[in-house]
């Protein structure tokens, strides 16, 4: 599986312990969000929200993990896009139930609300348990069947209240497209000129041209 961990400016500090969660993970890590609390340039929850969905739409990653100081900015910036299915993820427990429920790609966590003693430890643990049961299984067992059903029911929903995703790269405001695009690393796990997705190829090949 290949996750992107994509963090913003004021979770930019706890990047190196989302990293450290993942290690030895067996996945591939694709690191492109912010490195650093603060800094230019800058990534807010906005641009990580663009970066989530360009990722799973493009089918650079399979699984998202960012978040913000609370991790509600990026949830809800990360849920206008299509095919985004993201938790707000608290706990080990969180993340449990969240894998095999609701069967979601990206998970939003809080990086400084409650961030104290042993947070870097909360994200292990919950990176163990994200990933340590079947996606979408459902639970309890026997409410396995009712439950992959809304999720693709849910999937289904997506598609029909969102813009295509090459529609939405065509008509986001310059700020936040070329801010996102351009963020030192994006262009190269994104990697444009490679995609199989016509549509969204020409897309983002003319919002690069406004740029250069």
């Amino acid at each position: 599986m290949r996750i992107a961990v994509i963090n913003e400016t004021s979770a930019g500090d706890k990047n190196p312990d989302i990293l450290a969660a993942l290690e030895g993970s067996g996945h591939e890590v694709l690191n492109i969000g912010m490195k650093q609390k603060g800094g230019d340039p800058e990534l807010s929850y906005m641009h990580t929200g663009f970066l989530t969905g360009l990722m799973l739409n493009s089918g650079r990653a399979d699984f998202v993990i960012g978040g913000c100081g609370t991790g509600q900015g990026y949830l809800n910036s990360a849920m206008q896009y299509p095919n985004v299915f993201c938790g707000h993820v608290m706990n080990s427990l969180d993340a449990w139930l969240f894998t095999q429920i609701n069967g979601g790609n990206c998970i939003s966590l809080a990086l400084a609300q409650g961030y104290g003693w042993a947070g870097n430890e909360n994200v292990k643990f919950i990176v163990e348990r994200l990933f340590s049961v079947e996606r979408g299984g459902g639970y309890p067992p026997h409410r396995r069947e009712p439950q992959k059903r809304f999720r693709v029911e849910l999937e289904q929903v997506s598609a029909m209240v969102h813009k295509s995703f090459p529609e939405i790269v065509a008509s986001l405001p310059s700020e936040i497209m070329h801010q996102s695009l351009f963020y030192p690393g994006v262009m190269e796990v994104v990697d444009v000129e490679s995609l199989q997705d016509v549509e969204l190829k020409a897309a983002l090949q003319k919002r690069i041209s406004e740029k250069t």
